[in-house]
Order: structure tokens, then C-alpha cells, then sequence
């Protein structure tokens, strides 16, 4: 059994724990607005295609965000965490997922009439996908522009001990079999306008923040950057030491793909305290379950390179009375030899969103950083602007 997901008992189990309450806080809680109480309550009689399409009507990576999503959305809000622990909501919508994925592996597109408008969408990651799906099922035309040679942007670099290939696969082709769906891969497009004048009603850019965080260091060229890293990590396999820059979701897991890929020693370099570090209580029991070392307060100062090796060094840093993060001294510490070190701050937008009529923004690039469940709900917030226009 995938520990991924939970077993027949486990769900069973989790679902009997559900109080189904009245006023939904779990769905209130939800930025796509899934309601796990009618979920788990088709769920409980075994319903799985209909727990399924609760799921799917409001989110269409239901089966990705059950995986992936952290708690502090619906189970944060779950109720029964007064009685014992709350319900571990997003393992059974992932179990819900699949068990209906396995029954029902072609799933029928319903049949909607197109309403003749078309909407270009330029990349096509979780925020590109949520915008598509309320559009299709809204009946407008959708082309997709790719820029990559495969659907699923940042989804691509969730790693696959957290996210399976396939899942992805399959959430992605659900889209190919919408005959008012249309996808262009290895087409990068800059001027939004220009769709504008061939015909498109819309254009939705969900590119994402393309500009790489800079570590601005000697030696930082030595550095390998995180989307590198995440993309490629058969070629960065190694039994040697890696170090990771960053203390996110993204240097956790670059650091527990290194320590499952065989890296001797993994540890990680975080500017600022525990307490500050972005990542989830189950992130911190990961790095814990895969004995990932990290250094708090402790920031990179130079990069050198020994034939094939690279030396780090680092200095201590230290909060001052305002607040403000500074070195502790000037004198860098030596931190062993590291076969790699990686860099993962993380990206920042490249350029401010064009302000034209027809022209509309969703996901990272107009919310920063931001998770699975929230780009998804990014998108389909500006569908809803976009169908409100054209309506009746």
C-alpha cells in the first residue's frame, strides 16, 4: 500500500471520525471552497464517484491537493481537533481521488455547448488549470500556451515522495479529452496583446515568478538552483555531502531528495531562527524522519571550489532590538566539503503586470509564492471575471 494514501482501514476510520457539522468550517476554510463535509458524507456509504465529483467540481487537481496540501486550511478549522485530532482531511480527499481514478480511468467530459468566445491561457500550472476548468465548463474555448514541452509547471517539481508522476499525468490529461480544449507546447509567448488581435476574448497569464533569487555571495555561480535541482535529480545523484540554501517547503524538498537519493549528509543553511522558518509542522518531522541536519541563524558567505568539491562558508547572524537580521561577526566559519550546494530562495516576478483591457493575471505571478490549492483558486477567480462579462 502507497503510504501516500490511506488504507481501506484508515479511511474508514478517518471518515467514522467526521461530526458533520452544520456549518461546514472545513469548507469555509477551503480557498476553492471543496466541501470535505459532502465528500466524506458520500464517502462513508462507499460513493466513491459521487464523493469524487464533489471533489472535482471545485477543484480540478482534487486527487494532487489532497497529497500535497499543508494543514493550515480545512483541517486547521476542522472541529473534531477539540474532541481528540482533527481529521486528516486532505489523505482521505487523496484516497477518495484515487480509489475513483482506479474504478472509473476514462472519465467522461460532460457535454457543454461552446458559447463561441475563446480564452488564450499562457502557462499551464495549477493557477492555468483552474482558470481552464471553470472555463470549460462554462462553455468557452480554451488554448493553452506552453512554453515547456509538458503540462504541470511548478507541479513538475514537487517530488514524487510526495507527489507520484502518474497523479499528475492523469490530472493533466483529463484536460486533453475536452473537445473545446486546446494546448500549444513549446510556445513561449511575450506580447499578451498580440492574442488579443487574433481573436481571443481574453488572455489569462499564470507564469508564474520566472526571476531567479539572486544569492549575492562570491562563489555564488557555484551554486545549483533549486529549479535545476528539482527537474534533473537523477543527474545530481550523488553519495557525497549537499548542502541546501534556504529554509521553505522548496529547501526541504531539495534536502529530502538529496538524503533519498543517497547523499552521505544532508544539512541545511537558514538565515533565521526555527520559529521563522516557512515550513509545516509535518515538513519539521520529515527533515526529522530523513536526520536532515539544520543550521539556524547561520547564512552562506562565500562559495569556494577544490577540484570537485566546493567549501562553504558561512557567519552566524542574530536578530538586533528593531528586529533586523545581521551578521553576529565577520569572521566565516568553515562548513566541511559539499560534493553540492544548493540554492533555494525561491523566485520573484520578472516584470509588473501589463494594465490592459482583455489581459488578466493569476497564480504566483500576481500573488508571490503560494500553494497548490491557493493558485488553483487564483484561477478560477478571474475565469469567474472573465464568464460575469460574457454572461447574459
Amino acid at each position: 500500500m502507497d503510504a501516500r494514501y490511506l488504507n481501506d482501514e484508515e479511511l474508514q476510520k478517518e471518515l467514522s471520525r467526521c461530526l458533520q457539522c452544520a456549518a461546514k468550517p472545513c469548507l469555509k476554510a477551503c480557498p476553492v471552497k471543496c466541501s470535505p463535509y459532502d465528500f466524506i458524507k458520500a464517502a462513508k456509504s462507499k460513493d466513491w464517484k459521487t464523493a469524487a465529483s464533489h471533489i472535482s467540481e471545485h477543484n480540478p487537481l482534487g486527487e494532487i491537493c489532497g497529497l500535497v496540501c499543508p494543514d493550515k486550511f480545512c483541517v486547521q478549522y476542522c472541529v473534531r481537533a477539540q474532541v481528540d485530532k482533527a481529521i486528516a482531511i486532505p489523505a482521505v480527499q487523496a484516497s477518495i481521488m484515487k480509489k475513483n481514478r482506479e474504478i472509473n480511468q476514462n472519465p467522461s467530459v460532460q457535454n457543454i455547448k461552446a458559447n463561441g468566445k475563446k480564452v488564450a491561457v499562457i502557462g499551464f500550472g495549477p493557477a492555468g488549470m483552474g482558470a481552464a476548468s471553470k472555463l470549460l465548463a462554462n462553455g468557452f474555448s480554451v488554448t493553452v500556451f506552453e512554453k515547456e514541452k509538458i503540462f504541470g509547471g511548478a507541479l513538475n517539481l514537487i517530488p514524487s515522495y510526495r507527489l507520484p508522476r502518474e497523479v499528475v499525468q492523469y490530472e493533466c490529461q483529463k484536460f486533453m479529452q475536452n473537445p473545446l480544449f486546446e494546448v500549444r507546447f513549446s510556445t513561449m509567448i511575450t506580447d499578451y496583446g498580440k492574442l488579443l488581435q487574433e481573436g481571443f476574448a481574453a488572455v489569462i497569464a499564470t507564469v508564474g515568478e520566472q526571476k531567479k533569487r539572486e544569492l549575492k555571495i562570491k562563489g555564488a555561480e557555484f551554486a545549483i538552483d533549486y529549479n535545476d535541482y528539482l527537474a534533473n535529480r537523477e543527474k545530481y545523484r550523488t553519495q557525497g555531502a549537499v548542502a541546501v540554501i534556504g529554509g521553505g517547503s522548496t529547501a526541504v524538498d531539495c534536502a529530502v531528495c538529496a538524503s533519498l537519493s543517497g547523499a552521505s549528509a544532508v544539512e541545511m543553511f537558514v538565515r533565521r531562527g526555527a520559529e521563522n522558518m516557512r515550513i509545516t509542522a509535518e515538513e519539521k518531522q520529515i527533515l526529522m524522519k530523513y536526520g536532515i541536519k539544520v543550521s539556524n541563524f547561520t547564512r552562506p558567505a562565500e562559495i569556494i571550489k577544490n577540484n570537485d568539491e566546493f567549501t562553504l562558508l558561512t557567519l552566524k547572524t542574530c536578530f538586533d532590538k528593531d528586529g533586523n537580521l545581521q551578521d553576529v561577526n565577520d569572521c566565516p566559519n568553515h562548513n566541511g566539503e559539499w560534493k553540492y550546494i544548493i540554492k533555494a530562495l525561491g523566485n520573484v516576478r520578472d516584470k509588473e503586470p501589463e494594465n490592459k483591457q482583455g489581459i488578466y493575471y493569476a497564480g504566483d505571478y500576481v500573488n508571490g509564492s503560494s500553494t497548490v490549492v491557493e493558485a488553483i483558486a487564483s484561477g478560477k477567480k478571474v475565469a469567474e471575471e472573465i464568464i460575469n462579462k460574457y454572461a447574459d
